[in-house]
């Protein structure tokens, strides 16, 4: 039986614009529009547009609407002040990462929790099960627009269309506003998934194609380019930035995957948190690494990873692509702690083929100041 592929609200506006779709998670989207290295290039330069209203959109409000969503995150939610913003895993019972999320302090009784679209299911139904007579619970994302708008000319295009904040002052890294922006009234949040700066804005589904076309027109001067999702995978990876179902799922906890940063013990009690003590205390099974290939091939998502000296299987490559704004290929993926040094060879099982790599320091890009 074919799958039936949700559309954005947004759909339109790619076909208008040429896009090529692919199925993902349950929607029909768009993988690319002129081509990825293009669009990588005008992330890296000038200024990207991405459409991500797939992610889901969850709203708690109440009295117990703080506690409620730090009671299901392994970061410090409660020390958060209203406009702020931060990045943290929501893990089940045995300390396994259930999504990887963003939580937003919108005010002193409402937050915003934005999740993976291939969770938006078991995220909504882990947390409205844990706000029942506590707190109340709206799932928005049926009835927003979640764009994105990465580079480093993106404040510049707010600025072009209008927008009633004071940019970049206004707007500190992980904080999010509400203002107008076209005459609009949007949630502007200083978040990303690129590893540049930008914002990621938030619209009624009513008003996003015009939101969405003043972006394009007025950034074709700084640069602008539409995004798809394969240069948002080759972004994202350049930054070592997780994707869920990659580097993160139920079998992964936060410190094999390098983001035990965000998980703070000290804190209050949280699911999860006992469970993470004990992993904390015994030395890891595994650890995610970046790669580069030294050797002719690309590493893709499944390859096993291999020892360099005896080629005994160590792993599994998680994510793997060329990198345009590094001009070599690289990728993430799980090794044994013993072989998890900077500079340890190991080489990628490539279709039968085993190509050369070696450990190499991540983030593989930093953007500069």
């Amino acid at each position: 039986m074919t799958e039936i592929l949700r559309q954005t609200p947004l759909f339109a506006e790619h076909e208008a614009l040429g896009a090529r779709f692919v199925p993902y998670a349950g929607w029909r989207m768009a993988v690319q529009y002129r081509g990825v290295s293009d669009e990588h290039h005008a992330v890296r330069r000038a200024v990207g547009l991405f459409d991500v209203s797939h992610m889901g959109r969850l709203v708690f409000e109440g009295p117990h609407a703080v506690e409620v969503v730090d009671s299901a995150v392994t970061n410090d939610f409660s020390k958060l002040e209203p406009g702020r913003a931060l990045y943290t895993c929501c893990c089940n019972e045995s300390g396994g990462i259930l999504d990887d999320l963003i939580v937003y302090r919108l005010a002193p009784e409402r937050v915003l929790v934005v999740c993976n679209a291939a969770n938006r299911d078991k995220i909504t139904s882990h947390l409205s099960a844990l706000a029942r007579g506590r707190a109340s619970y709206d799932d928005r994302s049926d009835r927003t627009c979640l764009i994105a708008v990465q580079g480093p000319r993106a404040l510049e295009l707010l600025t072009a269309l209008g927008c009633e904040l004071s940019l970049p002052a206004g707007l500190p890294a992980f904080n999010i506003r509400e203002t107008r922006l076209m005459g609009l009234g949007v949630s502007l949040a200083r978040t990303g998934y690129t590893g540049e700066d930008g914002v990621e804005i938030v619209v009624a589904n009513e008003e996003a194609p015009g939101l969405w076309r003043g972006l394009v027109e007025k950034g074709r001067s700084l640069g602008v380019e539409p995004v798809g999702l394969a240069a948002r995978d080759t972004l994202r990876l350049e930054a070592r930035l997780s994707l869920y179902g990659n580097e993160l799922d139920e079998s992964t906890n936060p410190f094999e995957a390098g983001l035990g940063w965000t998980v703070k013990l000290g804190a209050g009690d949280f699911i999860g948190k006992d469970a993470l003590v004990r992993i904390k205390r015994e030395p890891p099974a595994r650890q995610l690494v970046g790669f580069e290939m030294v050797g002719r091939g690309i590493a893709r998502h499944g390859y096993p990873i291999l020892s360099g000296s005896s080629g005994g299987v160590l792993g599994v490559c998680t994510s793997g692509a060329p990198a345009p704004t590094l001009g070599k290929n690289i990728g993430l993926g799980y090794v044994p702690p013993s072989h998890a040094a900077l500079d340890t060879e190991l080489s990628i099982d490539c279709r039968g083929r085993p190509v050369a790599a070696r450990v190499v320091k991540t983030p593989f890009y930093r953007r500069s100041a």
